[in-house]
């Protein structure tokens, strides 16, 4: 069995220079991105007896590949005053009564940036500060006037969005192009490791490292049932360094929801905003706007449409939501089942023709106006379908990389067969399994996927029957049969 591999683990992705840089496109909010500090040196080792030293603190952020700085101005966020305000306004109304620390953290932006707004919403009276605990603003506790309460309905008539502080859209498009993972990112032993759980050949490896280690668009295919989808799934356990996601950008004037809890997970725990006011409050790792997440991993199948590839105005709120491939810049972006979506292969590849080749996409807002975003997701399409059924040979060339999963030879299937029944710890004798792919596989291709559905249903049976646990002829042969349908069924 010298064709197969067993890989388990997970693998740590090395990082990249944040020098990497587009001239001329970034201005001068890329040079305030703060260079990742160095692990300290080892303290030279001394004669007894030793001081006590203090431990050093590990930086849980010094392998990231950029930490978007802390703004310390309304001017470093890139936003305009005005809208700071209706953000704050309308944290307030929703909120109720709240501390200027708890305001501040709801909003993304340390005291110090919003105190000027807030005090010039209080000038014009429409905020009122009803106590302090002593500390200045930050402990105060601010509520909405009357007049305030009226201005804000106002501006959730334009949009109800409340939540922290947008980033715009230059802000955001430098940090996504920032945490491109490097050239060779990724070796043929980082990703045997993260293919957990997988039976596959070194050919196949050979074949997939380096269109994953590229990161340009790659197509899989092959026939149902030989784990195309579950491979392309198992590039998430490929572990990489974290990235930071904006919880929502601007542009325009206008505000697009981007994360999304369910394809965006934390890596940090969750800060607690009702913390002690005397807890310091100006003390921020990274630009509270932005959420470091694991490298995101999206799927659609059948239901993907062309306007789920555009923005989406949330007509309740106002709020345009991301479209998916945005949502999965710096991870993957897989469409399964390419070419049985609503629209036709040809319209799905040729909405991101450009996109895969510049590494930018166009979206449209209502009014017509249009905004450019980066596309950097892995772009990942699986089919059951022959290739030549999808487009003709101008049309495959706009994905670069092409891969045919092959059903597993008998060597595999028995590996899986058998690592399945382990997991189960389902005993099977050498001779049962002979014989039953002696019977069954005389005239049928296997699929990687016949093993598990097999015995799931042996196991259903076997616990039905209450009959001892362990696998025989009449118990593998009844399984085989409700698992598939009879080919020639017409003289029934």
């Amino acid at each position: 069995m010298s064709s197969e591999i067993q890989a388990e683990g997970s693998v740590n992705a090395p990082t990249t220079s944040v020098a990497d840089r587009t001239p001329g496109s970034d201005g001068n909010w890329l040079n305030s991105i703060r260079a990742l500090s160095q692990a300290p040196a080892e303290p030279p080792a001394v004669e007894e007896p030793i001081p006590v030293r203090p431990v050093p603190q590990v930086d849980p952020y010094a392998n990231d590949m950029v930490r978007p700085p802390v703004p310390e101005s309304i001017a470093e966020t890139g936003l305009s005053e005005t809208l700071v305000e209706h953000i704050i306004l309308k944290n307030i109304y929703f909120r109720g009564e709240v501390t200027g620390r708890s305001l501040a953290a709801g909003v993304g932006l340390k005291f110090s940036v919003i105190e000027p707004v807030l005090d010039n919403l209080k000038r014009l009276q429409l905020i009122v500060m009803k106590k302090s605990l002593g500390m200045g603003n930050v402990s105060g506790i601010f509520n909405l006037s009357e007049s305030g309460r009226q201005v804000a309905r106002e501006h959730l008539q334009n949009n109800q969005y409340a939540g922290k502080a947008p980033v715009p859209i230059d802000q955001y498009a430098a940090v996504v192009r920032h945490q491109r993972l490097g050239e060779s990112w990724l070796t043929k032993e980082k990703l045997i490791e993260a293919l957990k759980g997988l039976v596959i050949t070194h050919e196949l490896i050979a074949q997939l490292g380096p269109a994953v280690n590229a990161g340009k668009s790659f197509l899989i295919y092959g026939q149902p049932g030989n784990g195309k989808t579950y491979l392309a799934e198992a590039l998430f356990n490929i572990q990489s360094t974290p990235i930071y996601i904006p919880y929502a950008i601007e542009a325009q004037g206008q505000i697009i929801q981007l994360y999304d809890p369910v394809y965006h997970t934390p890596v940090d725990p969750p800060k607690d905003e009702h913390e002690s006011i005397f807890a310091v409050a100006e003390d921020m790792p990274f630009d509270g706007r932005f959420l470091r997440v694991k490298r995101p991993f999206i799927t659609t199948g059948g239901e993907l449409t062309l306007s789920m590839l555009d923005l989406t105005m949330n007509p309740a709120s106002r709020v345009y939501d991301a479209p998916f491939q945005l949502k999965a810049n710096n991870g993957i972006y897989l469409i399964d089942d390419f070419g049985r979506q609503r629209v036709t292969p040809a319209e799905v590849l040729n909405r991101w023709i450009v996109p895969m080749e510049r590494k930018i996409d166009f979206l449209s807002f209502e009014t017509g106006g249009k905004m450019t975003v980066p596309f950097e997701c892995f772009l990942v399409f699986s089919t059951n379908l022959n290739p030549n059924q999808l487009g003709d040979e101008a049309f495959l060339r706009r994905i670069q990389y092409k891969m045919l999963l092959h059903s597993p030879h008998e060597v595999e299937f028995r590996e899986i067969f058998f690592r399945f029944c382990r997991d189960k710890q389902l005993p099977c004798p050498p001779e049962t399994y002979e014989r039953f792919v002696k019977e069954h596989y005389a005239k049928r291709r296997m699929r990687r996927c016949h093993p598990r559905d097999v015995l799931s249903k042996a196991i259903d049976l076997i616990k039905f029957e209450r009959i001892p646990y362990e696998l025989n002829d009449d118990i593998l042969h009844r399984a085989f049969e409700a698992n598939f349908v009879d080919i020639d069924h017409r003289g029934d």
